[in-house]
């Protein structure tokens, strides 16, 4: 009985591994987005929730 061939393991850059690119800014962006989020619930609550 025969043994079948193995294939050598994978071996993967960073970028492969993650399946795409950091960065973009997508930190800040989301960082502002909620921050904006906050200020706008704060001012709704103070103009319109009273």
């Amino acid at each position: 009985m025969a043994q079948e061939p193995v294939d050598p393991p994978t071996v993967r850059n960073e970028v492969r591994a993650k399946q795409g690119v950091t960065g973009h800014n997508v930190r800040y962006v989301l960082t502002i987005g909620i921050a904006l989020a906050i200020v706008a619930g704060i001012i709704l609550y103070f103009t319109v929730g009273r």
